[in-house]
């Protein structure tokens, strides 16, 4: 059976090329067009991802994230105009899975799309050693391989890139990171985090490569990138 996706959305316009790229790419779609619609679709069809506008009519789309995430776990992608940070920041620590802006690249989309449903298919099951190209990452042993050599990473090292890793190609904001690497510690300023980062490029990006493992969503989190 196919992935069934709910667009919502109160842009016919938008409804429409979603719809269009969605069914050539072999995926179900069932559309709502306001928050209300949104709630009964999703309880009605059973989605396995919902593509979610913030700017609907009766009511923000941001307030939906937790109602829809407590009917289950369907991925969250939200499609939205809004493009300050703290709205991305917002929607993701809501629950979104992901947050793509208008306008928008629908090969992107898609990509976003296929990641996200992906790691759902994966999360009651996170593999214990999880491979981006050369790289593999055994969480449970705590090793990291690259090109088939361990590299050492320090244990805050270890405990950001394991947050990371667990979340494969989808952005973890920086609020959550800390929350996972630094539980039980005092919560150290954002610019750790930031070195944290830094160091981890250095051991796992080729020479001149910065961002090509680890991506960086300004202002919102990071990314480890599941293209190779």
């Amino acid at each position: 059976m196919p992935a069934r996706i709910l667009i919502v959305d109160d842009e016919a316009a938008i409804r429409r090329l979603l719809r269009n790229t969605l069914e050539r790419a072999g995926y179900a779609v069932v559309e709502a067009i306001n928050g209300r619609d949104a709630l009964v679709r999703a309880g009605a069809d059973y989605p396995d991802a919902i593509l979610l506008d913030l700017g609907l009519p009766d009511r923000d789309g941001l307030s939906l994230i937790p109602l829809l995430r407590s009917d289950g776990d369907t991925v969250i992608l939200v499609v939205s105009a809004r493009d300050a940070t703290d709205e991305k920041v917002a929607a993701l620590d809501l629950g979104a899975d992901d947050y793509v802006t208008k306008p928008f690249d629908t090969d992107e989309l898609l990509a976003r799309l296929r990641v996200a449903l992906r790691h759902h298919s994966l999360s009651e099951t996170t593999p214990k050693i999880v491979r981006r190209g050369d790289l593999a990452i055994d969480l449970d042993r705590r090793v990291v391989c690259r090109a088939g050599e361990e590299v050492h990473l320090t244990r805050k090292e270890h405990d950001v890139l394991a947050v990371l890793a667990r979340h494969i190609g989808r952005v973890v904001t920086h609020e959550r990171i800390i929350a996972a690497a630094w539980a039980g510690e005092e919560d150290p300023r954002i610019e750790y985090l930031r070195i944290v980062v830094r160091n981890l490029r250095q051991k796992l990006e080729p020479p001149g490569s910065v961002g090509s493992v680890i991506a960086n969503e300004l202002g919102v989190g990071y990314r480890l990138r599941s293209d190779a």
